[in-house]
């Protein structure tokens, strides 16, 4: 008899899944639960630990909605993790094992799954998790290797791109047990850490050209993917909308306090730039193993990858972090401000003179 899960998995993921599953004994090792937070936020961690390895609980769930998007009150039929976009950014520290439990309320329409990058095996759990409304699963894998890592949902086919763009994909840090450093063995600690995950959304217009709203993802699915496949998205937003991290939301600092960016693009090549700032220490290719670069000015984030700047506030003021190609930024809502409280240094800036009239020549 054909089920109705059989009929719902394509034959190709449903025979990877048979032939990938297994229930491994669990590692005698103490367990933590740990409850996530909405990017930009962190959830509370160690930077470094001389405990050894436990297992990190972690709850992931799937929610899709419909979200406004940016100040035209354009709206936006989202597939989330834990309803945010991007997902929470889950930190642990290399050694550990991750535990996740992934549900998809039956409220939902879709069968939705998980793909971690920083995971090894079963198309990074993604053949292990598919599940249809009403069901959930439980994976766990090892973090085996440092740095910071994609995580999204990967259901197959032309769903793949579609769920990831849709909003499924959040990040994963994981830690050097002896926490960062230099490359020369310095530590580097910070004193505040911001997860920015960026996200291309693609809108469809009516005949008029205004944007089109939809009562669910199954109904804008036909218009959206004919959208996707022009690849010119329509908003290129940080958190999920334009002034998502902007205005009374900007992310908060004080002058010199060390501050740790995370950043994932889940699908497009980013150029993340602070105007005003500098990366001090860059690990463009998010993996801590990696010495980090220094005093960057703007650095690169792959498409599908995530990286991770630290950066040393020196003066006060509102600083904009952007994606550097400027027209995602100023256009299509690419723009994140730094709101940092403390004193001016003149000796780092000063205005000399104050704007006045050209003086005029005299021979």
């Amino acid at each position: 008899m054909l089920t109705r899960r059989a009929a719902m998995f394509s034959a190709a993921a449903a025979a990877l899944l048979l032939a990938t599953s297994s229930f491994a004994a669990e590692p005698n090792l103490p367990r933590q639960k740990v409850e996530l937070v909405a990017p930009p936020f962190v959830h509370p961690h160690e930077q470094a630990t001389k405990l050894g390895p436990k297992i990190m609980e972690f709850r992931l769930v799937v929610e899709e909605k419909k979200v406004v998007i940016d100040e035209k009150g354009t709206t936006f039929q989202a597939m989330t993790f834990n309803g945010s976009m991007p997902g929470p950014l889950m930190v642990v520290h290399e050694g550990d094992y991750v535990e996740v439990t992934l549900v998809n309320p039956a409220t939902n329409s879709m069968p939705h799954n998980i793909d971690f990058h920083s995971a090894t095996g079963a198309l990074g759990g993604a053949a292990l998790t598919l599940i249809n409304p009403g069901e959930q699963v439980v994976l766990r894998w090892k973090a085996t290797r440092t740095g910071v890592f994609v995580y999204h949902c990967a259901p197959g086919g032309p769903m793949i791109p579609w769920h990831v763009v849709s909003g499924m994909n959040g990040a994963v840090m994981v830690l050097p047990r002896d926490g960062l450093n230099d490359g020369h063995g310095h530590p580097l600690k910070y004193d505040r850490i911001y997860y920015v995950g960026e996200q291309d959304l693609y809108v469809p217009r009516d005949e008029k050209g205004n944007f089109k709203s939809y009562d669910s993802p199954g109904e804008a699915y036909t218009d959206t993917e004919e959208v996707m496949r022009k690849l010119i998205p329509t908003h290129v937003v940080f958190n999920g909308k334009v002034g998502a991290l902007t205005g009374k939301n900007a992310l908060k600092a004080n002058v010199g306090e060390n501050v740790m960016i995370v950043h994932s693009q889940a699908n497009r090549d980013s150029r993340p730039h602070l105007i005003g700032g500098h990366g001090d220490y860059v690990w463009e290719t998010g993996k801590f193993s990696n010495a980090p670069e220094t005093g960057l000015e703007t650095w690169f984030i792959r498409g599908g990858s995530a990286g991770a700047a630290m950066y040393k506030f020196l003066q006060p003021g509102i600083y904009a972090y952007v994606t550097h190609n400027l027209i995602e930024a100023a256009d299509l809502g690419a723009t994140a401000h730094f709101k940092v409280e403390g004193k001016w240094n003149d000796d780092l800036m000063t205005q000399v003179k104050a704007p006045a009239e050209i003086p005029a020549v005299t021979n």
